[in-house]
Order: C-alpha cells, then structure tokens, then sequence
C-alpha cells in the first residue's frame, strides 16, 4: 500500500474533532509520522466541527478526505449529532468516529448518524492508520472489539434491542420516569411503557432497575 491514498500524491486530509487538547496534539503527531496523512483542521466540539468543515470545503478550502470525531465532547454538540449533520450534506467526506466507549448504544447511535467506522482510542497506530485509510476510500472500518460485539449481536439467540429501546434504557439508566421520557423522546407515556413492556421481555427482566443492570452487564449502555 502507498504511503498516500489520495492517487495524486497528495496527503490524506483530516480534520481532527475532539474536545481534549493533548489528545488532538497526539493523533496529529501520530498521523504525521506515519506519513501519507496530513491534519488540515481541529475542532473541540460539533459546532465548531461544522464551522471548520465549511470553511476546509469552501472556495477557499484545501479540502477534507475524512473526518476523525471523538463522541462525547463536553457541552458542545455531541459527535452522534455532528456526524449526523456532516453526513446529510451532499458530498460529504467520510466520518470514522475514535471513543473510548464501546457500548452497543453508542455504536447503533453511530452507525444510524452515517459513520463510516467505529475505533476505539486505545488501538495501535497502524490499526488507527490503516482504518482512517480504510474510511476514506468509503470502506467501514470497525475496531475488531467492536466488530466482534456487532457480530455476536448477531449470532446471539434472542430478539435484538431496537435503537429506540436502547435509547429508553439509556434514560432509565440516567433515572427518569416515564412521563420524562416521553417528554425527551416526543412521544406518549403509553408508547413508553409499550417499549418498556418488550425490553423486560427481551432481555429476561421484569422491573426497571433489573433490566438496567442487565443493559449494563451485557455492554447495551454504558454508566453515567
């Protein structure tokens, strides 16, 4: 494989979204030892991701090959949501999302927003190298740990959660009722308790507290 991907010799683009300052300056180093990639713009948060974007894209712009975002970033505009805004744009480049969380919540919610691969910010720099690569020739690229989760979803007996399931058991995890939930997800109290009623029969529980530790055990949402 050359050192580059772009076919006319150029580095591959980056732009690096993460709201920790030292992690941003490791990956650039990271990125420019290996050659091949060149990190053209840094964001700290969605917002400013969408911002930089525009401008890297615009006229003026060198252009952006792939977009490196990290999930939970503070305050600011989560990475589920700027993916999900940098992927509805027509001729968008690509989005490899790089956590620390490997939670099937948090990969489905991932996935559903348009990314393009899912690391994990603890993979060896070749691992990380070869998949932001990968991501952006349009391949998918996914941690194997993740790979393996998804895979086992799979192969796992048993009627899978939906997204709209895992949502609701993330919000019981954060301890709101039902009426609360409703009210975050826009949707009746009754159409709650109808999602309630099918996750205590999918994974085997019958109270609230049972099957938030069970979504906890098994990786479905992560703690707080």
């Amino acid at each position: 494989m050359s050192s580059t991907d772009s076919g006319d010799g150029t580095p591959l683009r980056i732009l690096l979204v993460d709201d920790h300052p030292v992690v941003r300056r490791g990956l650039r180093a990271m990125f420019e030892d290996h050659g091949g990639m060149r990190v053209v713009g840094e964001a700290a948060d969605g917002t400013q991701a969408l911002q930089v974007l525009a401008a890297l894209l615009g006229p003026e712009g060198i252009g952006v090959d792939i977009v490196l975002m990290d999930l939970q970033m503070g305050a600011g505009m989560d990475g589920v949501a700027a993916t999900g805004r940098i992927t509805a744009q027509p001729s968008a480049p690509p989005v490899l999302v790089l956590t620390t969380y490997d939670t099937d919540a948090d990969i489905l919610a991932a996935v559903e927003a348009g990314a393009s691969g899912y690391m994990l910010k603890d993979a060896p720099p070749e691992e990380l190298c070869h998949a932001v690569r990968a991501a952006a020739r349009g391949e998918t690229a996914l941690a194997p740990h993740v790979a393996a989760r998804l895979l086992g979803r799979l192969r796992t007996p048993g009627p899978a959660l939906s997204p709209r399931e895992v949502e609701i058991l993330g919000l019981l995890a954060r301890g709101l009722a039902n009426r609360a939930i409703a009210r975050e997800l826009f949707i009746s109290e009754a159409t709650v308790k109808t999602h309630l009623v099918h996750v205590y029969d999918k994974l085997g529980v019958d109270s609230r507290t049972a099957a938030v530790s069970a979504a906890l055990e098994r990786g479905i949402i992560r703690s707080r």
